[in-house]
């Protein structure tokens, strides 16, 4: 058993430490190749129903979770193979080092006054129509998918790998991906897309706070104090439309001081959210401080990641592959 737990640890750390030293490969990687296949499966399955919707959900998130049971049922007496799965298992899905760089990027344009580079990369982080965003709305956009992205990219997949194993970590990686691909509110996928949006709410629910949590406690990091940026947290966090965007995004405006909200554009449809914070617009400065706060909410999130797959492992173990006390004592 301390074997198991210490290969669920360790993997998960050795994911970790992998993307943030190489990040995410330019080519054939493995998140691009299942949204290819999540296409390809949409295009059989679209119906412009919600039980369309479901199917193709269950499906496209059942199958990376039995890749992911298989996976961890034949590493559970193999400690380097378990080892080796979680650890890959990781480092596929986590994005921080690409998120910081973006962040970073986009500082970068906006300090040179390069505004059609800047809008020009803006969709590397979301789905906002650039084409008439200034600065500080370059900015504000940046730091708020950075915010939210945290949880989606980091804080999350963590979670769930510390609970599930390499079925948590695929599983939500695919829910979170299916969202971002036909969870939006859109004409085609204002139905078929209800199932996506509802389970990756669902998966980000205890994430996002923790998100939040923590982005209180490295605060400094960003130049704030950690009882302004949590005044700012409880007071906000529940005016967003979103059950947890607004826990990170929130948490992230107090943090740096900054104000965050207002109206966001996208194509073909506009939406206006409540003011996050109190303070300036962002601007360049803040992003890249909101990247290093981003990176400390990553290794805080990483090592009680570590922490909860020893404690798992060690009672028994809710993971994947992980056994249960009986069949630990019968082999």
């Amino acid at each position: 058993m301390t074997r198991r737990w210490a290969a669920d640890a360790a993997g998960l750390l050795a994911g970790y430490l992998l993307d943030a030293a190489v990040g995410d490969p330019q080519r054939f990687h493995p998140v691009a190749g299942y949204g290819t296949a999540a296409t390809a499966l949409e295009r059989r399955l679209y119906r412009p129903g919600r039980a369309a919707g479901a199917a193709f959900t269950a499906v496209a998130v059942g199958v990376p979770v039995l890749a992911g049971l298989a996976a961890g049922r034949a590493s559970r007496n193999l400690p380097v193979a378990r080892f080796a799965v979680t650890a890959a298992a990781t480092w596929a899905v986590l994005g921080g080092r690409t998120l910081r760089r973006e962040s970073r990027i986009m500082a970068r344009h906006l300090d040179a006054g390069d505004l059609p580079a800047a809008r020009g990369r803006l969709n590397h982080l979301c789905g906002r129509d650039p084409s008439a965003l200034d600065e500080p709305e370059l900015a504000r956009a940046t730091v708020e998918s950075v915010a939210e992205n945290t949880s989606d990219a980091v804080v999350a997949p963590l979670f769930w790998g510390a609970l599930l194993g390499p079925a948590g970590l695929l599983g939500y990686r695919a829910a979170n991906t299916l969202d971002a691909m036909v969870g939006h509110r859109s004409q085609r996928y204002a139905r078929f897309g209800t199932a996506s949006a509802r389970l990756d709410d669902l998966l980000n629910l205890v994430p996002a706070r923790l998100t939040g949590l923590i982005t209180v406690g490295v605060s400094p990091i960003g130049g704030g104090s950690p009882r302004e940026t949590l005044r700012v947290w409880r007071r906000d966090r529940n005016d967003h439309p979103s059950p947890n965007a607004g826990q990170c995004e929130a948490a992230m405006a107090g943090a740096l001081g900054v104000r965050l909200g207002g109206r966001n554009v996208y194509f073909g449809r506009s939406e206006v959210r409540p003011l996050l914070g109190d303070g300036p617009r962002p601007t360049a400065v803040h992003l890249r401080r909101a990247a290093r706060v981003s990176g400390a909410v990553g290794a805080v999130a990483v090592g009680l990641a570590a922490v909860l797959a020893a404690g798992r492992a060690a009672v028994g173990g809710l993971g994947v592959g992980g056994g249960s006390p009986k069949s630990g004592t019968t082999r």
